[in-house]
């Protein structure tokens, strides 16, 4: 049978006489290199980037303003001010100056044919583009970097009318500061100064700029892609053949060669525009947000952060006006705060994005904070303060917490996460580690509490992605967890500087979700949706999180743990304004309550609130961790004195009300104040009781006073004495008595006269020999606390890090250990109240002065407590990259040390059995480490550090380091700090050191009754206690935060709202029943648990006493497991008459006052 086969016209040629096409793969790619930019800008695609260019005075007129000094005056000042001309190519500084410039554009009516018209002005710094009328724009920044912005879109209405006048400021920074020799943390040169390289009126060609996002893309998926795939073969082909189409001369080519990458993209992809992501695969891999993280301060101050926001925020606004699926999350409610402030036209615009959705809010908390050194209090505040400004302004909270760059994260967050109602977490700093991967990147985070959140850590490890095909692959390919979640969070953007996505980005992704409409290689990504819906998706696909890993404890950062103890005076700062803000808001609290009969009394919060919104802003994660310039410290200290300042004047104004006419016992009061028969109290605002021993001035002191006194120091001038003060309450000093002497513990001091001295009572014994803490000794037990042939003391180390100066100490500074010796060492006190010891230590250019003493009363009132030993510090600090701390060597072996973390405690090991161990070398702890095995343990107390390391038996705490970048004179010049030495019987969980660190940390609030003022302190009794459950702590009294403040609570008028907040935690790890007792005199309508935000959630029982009770006060019973924190928040009024609550003993009220005095919040 016959055959036939048709053959095409086109068959396949018999005869074959060419060389063929065959490429070599790796010069091809090479040669992509070549198409834009660089030696052959004159001919490649560089060359026809824009059409016109025009910088004459006939079409720009430029004039110039220069603030003075550093000052950044508002823009209607800088309006006001007398203007220069300017031309391009000035120069202008130095460093960190702003200047003003008046732009005038005169655009050719020829124009008008093309798409688009810029003003392109690049300074080399950071600028801001205003209306004439004041409104921000958008932000530039110039220079030659990634993240470069120099282009200005003019109106279309400009054009049409010809001429368009605007605003500039520029500031002389980049956007990571002024480092003096391009390192990015280098201190600042402060004398750097920038000139105009470009003040250009440009047409764009926009085709041209098409073409080159689409070769960057096909680039992209070349370097990207394995090489066996279609897909990189395909884009590398499509390159090529893009590069052989171009020719300079023929602009119709620049049309064909994009035709040529539609290959890859699909054909007509552009027109799509936002709706290309309504293509293709039903379900992303890859959920795109736009970021901008802008560090709240670090290589510039806070007055420049406020302009970044702006220009920042600006520019995302301009975007969203193109690309209608950009989506930008932002965090930090101080930087709105900001906006609102100091840029309102702008804020009013961000205000309607974030309503529309387009801007989200996420965080819930005021800054990006260091969550290592905060106290749990402050984590609480930053919440608290964060989810009410965003809802006061915006109608919602965040539901998304979010801290991408903080140094490690406590184990106390989930738990705060949830109360401060929110349920997911994003971070990712822990793709840093320096010695351990960490295994997860979608988990279940589980607090010490037990409560989890719901965390993504993004596999593209950073928070300031490009948007490349690079990092949306890197967002499935680094994927820890695929068997149980698939999807990442890319977040892009310029970021710590700011600036955030550009257009190039979101070009790129539009470009990247063409391509994986139709190819399988790439994992798909999605626009247009919030960082809450990627979380919602993640818990509804994992079964709520069940099929989710967990993760249990800290999230601890191997990396930058020097930033524990960096910049002293900062870290002292937080701790002590923490504590003095706990303390002004209990005192207000109580003198609200009380109506004076000379003058009323309205609780301060708006006041109070000013000072916490310093202390939260400080703890922004490179400014409490010591990493940020010098400029940024100058400008803290001033915070941490506003503080202060404000923080003792809130507490006298308070105490004027509780202990009428008295003054603040100081080593400065007024001798009449002493005289006659004038006495010493002093108010405990812990709520437990304590014995102190308190300085008082002898000069002119009255004999009543005199006789309290039961030692003298030897110059005479002062005297001291014991104070004994309940839980929460009022205290006297006690008079000498047998019963007194009883309960103390006297103390003494032996020398030899020259290298021996022995510090001792009848609790415990330190013996310094040759310079040395050569003994430590339980004295009751007769134990010896120190192992034969070692020594305790201050010892130094060599602190070079790799890289990161003020952040890192690295695990081999512990192999240039060098002890150092006390010497001088004389004895400054006999005892027997106190003896002490004062020692020196001269070391290099430094000297530290180290006074050791031990007092006769015991760390706490627990049974079996001892006497601490305290270490007072005066330091001259003038080394270089070294780091001092304190050790002891102890007989005692524990696989785990203890540290204080945020409402409870942390173990970590002392040994190095795997590399999760050894990465701990130097770790966090708040205000004590112990170590403890079965029977007896020691602790170091801390008032103001937080570095700690256990390396077997040698406990430690560091003290001063001294890194040179990103500050140069970091911790250089004098010190004053404090720490302690606590041997305890028992093992941690016995013992009574978390009680001891807090008396530690909080002074007694001591007050001069002078002669004739009335007697309050037997009326004035604790207002609140717990009962039932030592391992309850009652944390914070505050008022409630939706109350009124404008006049003097009345409890009578049921039109307002009177309550009180109490914080209470279990601190020891396990369960507790307790009873929170109210004092009578405080009226409890109601009750209940709150969230962190005072949101009621569950009534109270409230049980009030009458004659046949065992209390006399109100009880309400609560229930705790371990490390649980629980917020009570009370409502106060005039109870309904009842004949069995009428009698209340008023032996047991906190002041002695009837009803009438009582008012209501």
């Amino acid at each position: 049978m016959a055959c036939n086969h048709t053959h095409a016209a086109n068959s396949y040629p018999a005869l074959n006489s060419s060389a063929g096409p065959k490429w070599i793969k790796n010069l091809t790619k090479d040669r992509l290199g070549t198409f834009n930019g660089g030696h052959y800008n004159d001919v490649n695609l560089g060359s026809v980037l824009f059409t016109h260019r025009l910088d004459g005075p006939e079409s720009v007129k430029l004039k110039v303003w220069s603030a003075t000094g550093l000052t950044k005056p508002t823009f209607e000042e800088a309006m006001q001010q007398k203007f220069r001309t300017a031309k391009k190519g000035d120069s202008f500084g130095p460093s960190c100056t702003n200047h003003w410039w008046k732009v005038t554009v005169t655009i050719p009516t020829y124009w008008e044919q093309y798409e688009r018209v810029q003003f392109e002005f690049d300074p080399g710094c950071e600028a801001m583009i205003y209306s004439v009328d004041g409104t921000p724009l958008q932000g530039i920044t110039g220079g030659y970097g990634g993240d470069r912005r120099v282009e200005y879109i003019i109106p279309p209405e400009a054009r049409a009318e010809g001429t368009h006048e605007f605003v500039i400021e520029s500031s002389c920074n980049g956007m990571f500061g002024v480092p003096w020799n391009g390192d990015t943390i280098q201190p600042p040169d402060m004398n750097r100064f920038f000139s105009l390289a470009s003040a250009d009126l440009v047409v764009p060609n926009m085709p041209a700029w098409g073409l080159l996002w689409d070769f960057q893309t096909l680039r992209e998926l070349v370097d990207t892609l394995p090489g066996n795939t279609p897909l990189q073969n395909k884009a590398l082909s499509v390159a090529n053949e893009i590069m052989n189409v171009f020719t300079k001369g023929d602009l119709s080519s620049i049309d064909r060669a994009r035709k040529l990458a539609e290959e890859v993209f699909g054909e007509g992809w552009e027109e799509k525009g936002a709706s290309i992501y309504d293509e293709g695969a039903e379900k992303s891999n890859i959920w795109g947000i736009g970021r901008c993280h802008i560090d709240t301060a670090w290589l510039w101050p806070y007055r420049v952060t406020q302009q970044k926001v702006a220009r920042s925020w600006a520019t995302q606004v301009d975007l969203m006006e193109r690309y209608p699926e950009h989506r930008f999350s932002c965090s930090s409610a101080q930087q709105y705060k900001w906006l609102e402030n100091l840029y309102p036209p702008l804020f009013e615009k961000v205000k309607d994005k974030i309503l529309d959705g387009r801007f989200q809010p996420v965080g819930g908390s005021w800054v990006e904070n260091d969550s290592n050194m905060p106290s749990g209090e402050a984590l609480v505040r930053q919440f608290l303060f964060g989810q009410r400004y965003f809802e006061t302004r915006f109608g919602k909270r965040c539901d998304t917490a979010w801290l991408p760059d903080s140094f490690g994260l406590t184990g106390a967050y989930p738990q705060l996460i949830r109360g401060a109602g929110m349920k997911y977490f994003f971070t990712q700093k822990l793709s840093w580690n320096n010695i351990n991967v960490f295994p997860h990147s979608t988990f279940n985070w589980v607090g010490i509490d037990g409560t989890q959140v719901l965390c993504h850590m993004t596999p593209v490890d950073t928070y300031t992605a490009q948007a490349s095909v690079g990092d949306v692959n890197k967002g499935l390919t680094n994927h820890k967890n695929l068997e149980s979640s698939d999807a990442a969070l890319l977040v892009f953007g310029n970021g710590d500087g700011g600036g955030g996505p550009l257009a190039k980005m979101l070009e790129n992704l539009r470009r990247i979700r063409a391509v994986t409409n139709t190819h399988r290689e790439l994992p798909p990504v999605s626009m247009g949706h919030s960082v809450d819906e990627f979380f919602e998706t993640i818990e509804e696909d994992t079964k709520a999180g069940s099929t989710l890993p967990n993760w249990h404890g800290e999230l601890y950062l191997e990396f930058h743990r020097g930033t524990y103890t960096s910049h002293g005076s900062i870290k002292k700062g937080n701790r002590h304004s923490e504590i003095l803000l706990r303390d002004v808001e209990q005192i207000t609290t109580l003198a609200s309550l009380l109506k004076h009969t000379r003058k009323s009394y309205i609780y301060p919060k708006a006041k109070i609130d000013e000072s916490w919104e310093k202390v939260l802003l400080n703890q922004f994660h490179d400014v409490l961790p010591g990493s940020s310039i010098g400029m940024v410290y100058d400008d803290a200290e001033v915070l941490y004195g506003e503080i202060k300042k404000d923080g003792e004047a809130l507490l006298e104004e308070a105490f004027s009300v509780l202990f009428p006419n008295s003054v603040p016992l100081t080593s400065s009061t007024r001798s009449k104040s002493l005289a006659g028969s004038s006495r010493i109290v002093a108010y405990n605002t812990t709520f437990f009781p304590r014995w102190d021993i308190i300085k008082v001035p002898l000069a002119k002191a009255g004999s009543a006073l005199k006789a309290q006194i039961l030692q003298a120091s030897d110059d005479g001038k002062e005297g001291y004495a014991i104070m004994h003060c309940p839980a929460a309450g009022p205290g006297e000093l006690k008079h000498p008595s047998n019963a007194l002497h009883a309960h103390l513990k006297p103390v003494s001091v032996y020398t030899n006269g020259s290298d021996h001295f022995v510090l001792r009572n009848a609790s415990v014994q330190l013996t310094i020999s040759k310079g040395r803490i050569s003994s430590l000794v339980d004295v009751k037990l007769n134990r010896e606390l120190i192992p034969e042939g070692q020594t305790g003391g201050l010892i130094i180390f060599q602190d070079r890090p790799n890289y990161w100066d003020a952040w890192d100490v690295e695990v081999h500074h512990l192999e240039t250990a060098e002890p150092l010796a006390f010497t001088n060492v004389s004895v400054v006190s006999q005892g027997p109240l106190r003896a002490a010891v004062r020692a020196e230590v001269r070391y290099g250019q430094s000297t530290i002065s180290v006074t050791i003493s031990l007092d006769a009363t015991t760390a706490t009132v627990k049974d079996n407590s001892r006497s601490l030993f305290n270490f007072d510090a005066v330091v001259d600090w003038h080394q270089r990259h070294e780091f001092l701390k304190f050790e002891l060597p102890l007989n005692i072996h524990s696989d785990n040390a203890t540290y204080e973390t945020q409402f409870g405690y942390v173990q970590r090991p002392t040994h190095k059995n795997t590399t999760w161990d050894i990465a701990k070398f130097e770790v966090c702890g708040h205000k004590y480490a112990d170590l403890s095995e079965f029977g007896y343990g020691v602790a170091i107390l801390s008032e103001s550090k937080y570095g700690f390391s256990c390396q077997g038996n040698n406990l430690r705490i560091s003290l001063l380091r001294s890194a040179t970048a990103p500050d140069a004179e970091q911790d250089q010049g004098e010190h004053h700090f404090s720490w302690a030495v606590m041997p305890h019987e028992g093992h941690f969980l016995e013992s009574d050191v978390p009680i001891a660190g807090y008396l530690y940390n909080s002074p007694l609030r001591v007050r001069c009754l002078p002669s004739g003022a009335p007697d309050v302190v037997p009326s004035l009794k604790q207002p609140f206690s717990v009962e039932g459950a030592r391992n309850v702590f009652l944390e914070t009294v505050k008022r409630g935060e939706y109350d009124s403040f404008d006049a003097v609570a009345n409890l009578d008028d049921k039109g307002s709202s009177t309550t009180v907040v109490l914080r209470l935690y279990e601190a020891f790890g396990g369960h507790a029943q307790a009873k929170l007792v109210i004092s009578s005199h405080i009226p409890v309508l109601k009750a209940f648990t709150t969230n962190l935000l005072e949101d009621e959630d569950e009534d109270l029982y409230v049980l009030r006493p009458t004659e046949e009770s065992d209390t006399s006060g109100t009880v309400l019973s609560l229930s705790f497991r371990g490390f649980e924190v629980k917020t009570v928040k009370l409502v106060l009024g005039t109870l309904p008459s009842n004949p069995s609550h009428k009698k209340v003993s008023k032996r047991s009220s906190w002041v002695t006052v009837d009803q009438a005095q009582l008012l209501s919040l």
